[in-house]
C-alpha cells in the first residue's frame, strides 16, 4: 500500500471530531498501524489519553485554533459535529485554511445520498473539496449500527422497544468500526485519491430484523415498532438530541423509507480488502448495551 505523503510540512495525521464514535476508533486504529496522529477537540481534556496521540485545542469556529492543529500535518481526516445543520458554513473556513498551506490530503466524511443534491450542504462541502486541487477521499455512509447502542437505546433498555418511522423499509447498517477502517486505508494509500466511495454494511435489513437481531444476542425481547415522525422527534428530543437536528433525522427517514438506504455498496471491502461486519456481529458485540 503507497502511502499518502503530502506537502504539508510534516507525516502526522490530524483527525478532527475526535471524541466522536468514528473519530476515537480511528485514532486507535491508526495508532495500531504506527501513524503519528494529532487529535482536535474544543475540549482536549476529554479526549481519552491514547499513548502516542498528541491532542491540540481546535474549534471549527475559531480559526485562530487552525495553524497551530495544522502543523506538521500532511494528512486530515475531518466531518461535521453531530447535530450541525450548516456544514458548509462550519468546515470550509478550515478546508480552505488547510488546502492553502500545502497539498495536504483531506479525507471527508459526509453522508450516502449527499451526492444527490447539490443544494445540500454536505454536498457543497463535498463540491468545494472536488473542486480545490487538493488530493481527497470522500466517505459516505450509511447509517450507524451503533446508533441502536447510543441514540436508540433508551427506550430499548427502558421498555424493550425500538421506536423508528422507517416503515418495512430497509437499511444496509454499517459499524463504525468499519468507517474508521476505511478511513485509515483512505489517509495511508494515494491509490482512492479524488475518488468518493460509499459505506455500507454486508446487508440491507429492516429495523424488525434488526430488533430480532438485538433480541437474539442480548437474550431479552426487542420488539420494532414504526412510529410516526411527531413521535420520533419527541423520542429524539429525550435523548438529548436538538429539536433541529431531530427534525432533520426525521425528514432523512421520510427517504428511509422510499428505499434511499437499501443499496449496499462494495466500498468497506474496496478499501480496506475485508469484508464489512453484519448486524448480527455487531449485536453479538455490544450485546450487554440492551439489558436492562
Amino acid at each position: 500500500m503507497g502511502t499518502s505523503n503530502g506537502s504539508g510540512g510534516g507525516n502526522k495525521i490530524l483527525v478532527l471530531t475526535s471524541t466522536g464514535t468514528v473519530g476515537k476508533l480511528l485514532i486507535e486504529q491508526l495508532t495500531q498501524a504506527g501513524e503519528q496522529v494529532r487529535a482536535g477537540s474544543r475540549d482536549p481534556a476529554k479526549v481519552a489519553p491514547v499513548r502516542g496521540v498528541e491532542v491540540v485545542r481546535f474549534d471549527y469556529r475559531d480559526s485562530s485554533t487552525f495553524a497551530g492543529a495544522l502543523e506538521g500535518v500532511n494528512r486530515v481526516f475531518l466531518l461535521s459535529p453531530s447535530g450541525e445543520l450548516s456544514q458548509y458554513d462550519l468546515l470550509v473556513p478550515f478546508l480552505e485554511t488547510a488546502i492553502s498551506g500545502g497539498k495536504r490530503k483531506i479525507v471527508l466524511l459526509t453522508a450516502s445520498g449527499v451526492e444527490y443534491d447539490d443544494s445540500q450542504p454536505l454536498r457543497r462541502v463535498e463540491l468545494f473539496l472536488e473542486r480545490s486541487g487538493a488530493p481527497y477521499v470522500i466517505l459516505r455512509p450509511t447509517w450507524f449500527l451503533d446508533n441502536f447502542h447510543t441514540f436508540w437505546r433508551g427506550p430499548i433498555v427502558h421498555s424493550g422497544v425500538l421506536p423508528i418511522p422507517a416503515a418495512d423499509s430497509r437499511t444496509a447498517f454499517i459499524d463504525a468500526r468499519d468507517i474508521a477502517a476505511s478511513a485509515v486505508a483512505a489517509l495511508r494509500s494515494d491509490k482512492f485519491d479524488k475518488k468518493a466511495f460509499t459505506l455500507t454494511g454486508p446487508e440491507a435489513l429492516t429495523y424488525a430484523e434488526a430488533a430480532a437481531a438485538l433480541s437474539k444476542a442480548s437474550g431479552r425481547a426487542i420488539q420494532y415498532v414504526n412510529t410516526d415522525d411527531a413521535s420520533f422527534i419527541q423520542g429524539a428530543r429525550q435523548a438529548g438530541i436538538s429539536e433541529g437536528y431531530a427534525n432533520f433525522l426525521a425528514a432523512l427517514f421520510g427517504f428511509v423509507r422510499q428505499g434511499a438506504a437499501a443499496q449496499v455498496s462494495a466500498g468497506v471491502t474496496t478499501l480496506t480488502g475485508q469484508p464489512p461486519r453484519t448486524l448480527a456481529q455487531y449485536a453479538q458485540d455490544h450485546k450487554d448495551a440492551w439489558k436492562a
